[in-house]
C-alpha cells in the first residue's frame, strides 16, 4: 500500500466526546465511509485516556481510576518484564490485546459492519508520549529508567501489531497512527533524548506495523526528524501550525517522493473557532497553508493525491456530540469539495 493515493480523503486522529461506544462509531461510519477510524472515548473512563489504555501489562503498572492516576511502581514486576520479553521475542501480540474495559470505542467498532472500505485507521500512543508522561513512583519518566525503559516501545510495538491484526478484518489495508504530541518538546530541557534516540524508539514500534505507519504531532516539533524515519504519514494540526510544516520543504519532498502522505489537520476541534468556519474558508484556509510548499517545486496536484484530511486533533475536547458531527461534516464535505475539482 506504500504511494497509495489518497486524493484528501478525510479520516480522524483517534479521540471522540461521546460516552457511548456505539453512538460514536455510527457517527463515524456515517461520515468516514472510506477511512472510518476506531473512537477513544476518555470522557467515557479514565482506563480510556491515551495513557492509560494501552498500559495493560506493563511490568509494574498501578491505575488509580478514582484519583486517575496512573505510574508505574519498580518495586513489582519482575515476572511480567519476563513475560514482556517473551512475547516480544517470540511477536506474540496476542498476549497484549487491549481490552474493552480499556477500549470500548475499538471493540465497538470491531462489531460494526462497514461496507468494504479503502482503508481503517487504528492508533497507539507513541514510545516518548508514554514513556516521559507514565512516571515511576519518584516522578520520575520510565522512559528514563535503565531498567524499563526499553520495555515501552516494546510493549507499544505488540500493541500495534495485535490492533493492526483485528482491524485488517475490515480492510486489508490498515493504517496505524502512533501518536506523539510529547515532540512538541524536543530539543527543550523538558526532553532529554537525542534525535538517535527517539528515532530508535519510534522504529522499534513501526517495527510491529505491516501496513501504513503514521506519526500525529499536534505542535511544533523538528519535523525533519520524523521524515528521516521509516514513517509512511505524518499528521499535523495544519489549522494552528501551518507553519511547522512549512519549514522543512525539502525533506518533505524527499518524503514525497518515497511515496510518503500528508494528514493535513484544517478543521479546528475547539468549539469558538468550529463556529467561524465554513467549507469555503477552510479551503481557503488550506490552499495557504500547502502555498510554500508548491513555491518550492511541490506540485499542488501531487500534495492533494498524497494528502489526507483531518480535524487538527483528537475531538474529545469537544463538549457535544453535535460539535463533533460538525467537525466530521465539515471534513467530509471540504474533502468532496477539493476531490470535485482537482482529482
Amino acid at each position: 500500500m506504500p504511494g497509495v493515493e489518497f486524493n484528501f480523503l478525510p479520516t480522524i486522529v483517534g479521540s471522540m466526546p461521546q460516552t457511548d461506544p456505539l453512538a460514536a462509531c455510527t457517527q463515524i461510519v456515517h461520515y468516514l465511509r472510506d477511512i472510518p477510524a476506531w473512537p477513544q472515548l476518555p470522557k467515557k473512563s479514565f482506563q480510556e485516556n491515551m495513557y492509560v489504555q494501552y498500559s495493560q501489562g506493563f511490568p509494574g503498572v498501578v491505575v488509580e481510576e478514582d484519583e486517575e492516576k496512573i505510574y508505574i511502581d519498580r518495586n513489582r514486576g519482575l515476572e511480567a518484564l519476563e513475560r514482556l520479553y517473551a512475547a516480544y521475542l517470540e511477536n506474540d501480540f496476542t498476549k497484549y490485546a487491549i481490552s474493552p474495559e480499556y477500549a470500548a470505542g475499538l471493540h465497538q467498532f470491531l462489531s460494526v459492519t462497514t461496507q468494504s472500505p479503502l482503508a481503517v485507521k487504528g492508533q497507539v500512543t507513541g514510545p516518548i508520549t508514554w514513556g516521559l508522561t507514565v512516571t515511576d513512583d519518584t516522578g520520575k519518566g520510565i522512559l528514563y529508567d535503565d531498567f524499563l525503559g526499553d520495555a515501552v516501545p516494546r510493549l507499544l510495538r505488540l500493541k500495534a501489531a495485535w490492533q493492526e491484526k483485528e482491524l485488517s478484518r475490515f480492510s486489508k489495508n490498515t493504517i496505524i497512527f502512533v501518536d506523539e504530541p510529547y515532540m512538541s518538546a524536543f530539543g527543550s530541557v523538558s526532553m532529554m533524548l537525542s534525535r538517535d534516540q527517539v528515532i530508535n524508539l519510534l522504529e522499534e514500534v513501526f517495527s510491529g506495523i505491516g501496513g501504513l505507519k503514521g506519526v500525529h504531532c499536534c505542535g511544533n516539533t523538528d519535523w525533519s526528524l520524523l521524515l528521516e524515519t521509516s514513517v509512511d504519514i505524518i499528521s499535523f494540526d495544519t489549522y494552528n501550525y501551518a507553519q511547522s510544516l512549512s519549514l522543512y520543504p525539502v525533506e518533505l519532498k524527499k518524503f514525497l517522493e518515497r511515496g510518503g502522505t500528508v494528514a493535513w489537520g484544517i478543521v479546528p476541534n475547539e468549539e469558538d473557532l468550529l463556529a467561524k468556519e465554513t467549507v469555503a474558508s477552510l479551503k481557503d484556509r488550506l490552499e495557504e497553508a500547502m502555498a510554500p510548499f508548491t513555491r518550492q517545486d511541490i506540485r499542488f496536484r501531487q500534495l492533494i493525491a498524497q494528502g489526507l484530511l483531518t480535524p487538527s486533533c483528537g475531538l474529545a475536547s469537544l463538549a457535544t456530540e453535535e460539535a463533533a458531527a460538525r467537525v466530521l461534516e465539515l471534513l467530509s464535505e471540504l474533502s468532496e469539495t477539493i476531490r470535485k475539482r482537482y482529482t
